[in-house]
């Protein structure tokens, strides 16, 4: 039987979702950990993608397979065992053939950034302190990435990647200037690794006058090469949409809401 699970996560103690070698605490290691525990066998927990540390997710889905349906509450006993940073939305049983990750149609991702000091902000939106941006030039931005199918030069590693097409389909930016915020959220069929940071960090040169429009749309169109670029910050990042043709997922995560008051 196979079933998915429906999470939502802080990943700031994280080292992202995906368990490696020469990685220790992901959200991955956990679950399975939890889940193996739960069933008293080992479980694996299959992923609808790939979240670096530091991020976060208000919507992920976790496929896992077992042979009989469980004679527990699930979803009760995995919230209850664990961490508190780590929640379980919906246990959804789907068909065999259905898969989390190769079946999704579409996910967003939501970036915060404030760049007034707030306590309340600072785990879950980017700080960037005393920015003084164009926003008007920053939205143009948004409109060449939507009209962008090539992300090559926004891609962390492009080689590991057999093509690096993607299918945009809404990129917006929202201004909330007096509370000194702002969400830049993107919907795409697919992602590659360290796609929407590096959106992020050209958003911010240009917007900050360090970069040109034209400049960054040579990077863009690869006609022209930054070597020197860096991923935005972790913790303003959120995967707060995972869509499938076959299921609606309950959009229960609070935070991602309250984040886009005043951005939406």
């Amino acid at each position: 039987m196979r079933y998915f699970l429906h999470l939502g996560y802080d990943g700031s103690g994280y080292s992202g979702w995906q368990k490696q070698k020469n990685t220790l605490n992901t959200i991955q290691e956990v679950l399975e950990q939890t889940l193996s525990h739960l069933f008293k066998k080992e479980v694996t927990a299959y992923g609808c993608g790939r979240t670096d540390a530091g991020v976060h997710a208000s919507q992920y889905v976790v496929q896992i397979n077992i042979d009989t349906a469980p004679s527990f509450d699930l979803k009760f006993l995995l919230n209850k065992n664990l961490p508190d940073d780590i929640t379980v939305f919906e246990i959804i049983e789907v068909k065999e053939g259905q898969h989390c990750r190769y079946d999704a149609i579409a996910r967003t991702y939501d970036y915060f950034i404030h760049w007034k000091k707030d306590p309340i902000l600072i785990r879950y939106s980017s700080f960037y302190e005393d920015l003084t941006l164009d926003f008007d030039v920053m939205r143009k931005c948004t409109a060449l990435i939507l009209e962008t199918k090539d992300f090559k030069s926004m891609c962390k590693q492009p080689d590991v990647y057999k093509n690096t097409l993607c299918n945009i389909n809404n990129c917006e930016l929202f201004v909330n200037e007096k509370e000194g915020r702002l969400r830049f959220t993107i919907t795409s069929n697919r992602f590659l690794r360290g796609m929407v940071r590096y959106c992020i960090f050209f958003l911010l040169k240009v917007g900050s006058g360090k970069m040109s429009l034209d400049e960054f749309e040579s990077i863009l169109n690869q006609e022209k090469e930054l070597k020197q670029k860096s991923p935005a910050l972790p913790n303003g990042l959120f995967l707060s949409k995972v869509e499938y043709p076959f299921l609606d997922l309950n959009d229960s995560h609070l935070l991602i809401r309250l984040l886009k008051d005043g951005l939406a």
